[in-house]
């Protein structure tokens, strides 16, 4: 299985983007160095879905970097992208790493100790684990977990964990002082005015407090 080599995850949601199409916000982030991004558009019907992906798919090859598809296993498949990203009561991990290999990244969203702990007996590549803040989006998941949450999961676990829910270039420091391996961003990325410029300053960031 390749070796998870990313600290930041964009994923996708194009009502926040104010009104600019997905595919120039995905352009814009890509630019800034934006080095995984998880497309997630559920209400999307196939043929819709299929043509989005295509087209990030052409960008994210051209600058580079991973995509993500969210639950769709044959859309992976169909425009080749670097794995996808399992809701934990979706389908089962052992059952889509026969389907994609081990060439393709599985990644999962969990909202428990217990989910953290199935997705990594049952073989994923990484978690993605909150809310740790509160934050609209994640608000039907349940109230924030915290960052004691985090750290305590973090420690009983050997795959890497990403934190998600209400972060932000502020809360940067707080998260990766629990060890978070990174982190996951919907509206703090897509609705920025300046995608480039705010991906570049999340990712320097990044790496210092990474650094130290």
């Amino acid at each position: 299985m390749p070796q998870v080599d990313f600290q930041l995850i964009l994923i996708t949601d194009r009502s926040l983007t104010h009104g600019r199409p997905l595919t120039e916000v995905i352009r814009q982030a890509c630019q800034g160095g934006i080095q995984a991004i998880q497309l997630r558009e559920k209400d999307l019907p196939p043929r819709a879905l299929l043509q989005l992906a295509s087209e990030i798919r052409s960008i994210t090859r051209e600058y580079g970097t991973k995509l993500l598809i969210n639950d769709r296993l044959d859309l992976c498949l169909a425009i080749d992208a670097d794995g996808v990203h399992l809701p934990a009561t979706g389908f089962p991990i052992h059952a889509a790493r026969e389907i994609l290999g081990v060439g393709r990244w599985i990644g999962v969203s969990c909202h428990s100790p217990e989910e953290v702990q199935r997705a990594e007996k049952e073989g994923a590549d990484f978690a993605v684990f909150g809310p740790v803040y509160d934050t609209p989006s994640k608000r039907p998941y349940g109230a924030p977990l915290g960052l004691e949450t985090f750290r305590e999961v973090k420690q009983e676990t050997s795959i890497p964990l990403f934190a998600i829910g209400g972060i932000d270039a502020d809360r940067l420091e707080a998260v990766f002082s629990v060890e978070a391996d990174g982190v996951a961003m919907i509206s703090g990325i897509v609705s920025a005015e300046d995608i480039s410029g705010k991906c570049g300053k999340l990712l320097k960031k990044i790496k210092h407090l990474r650094d130290d």
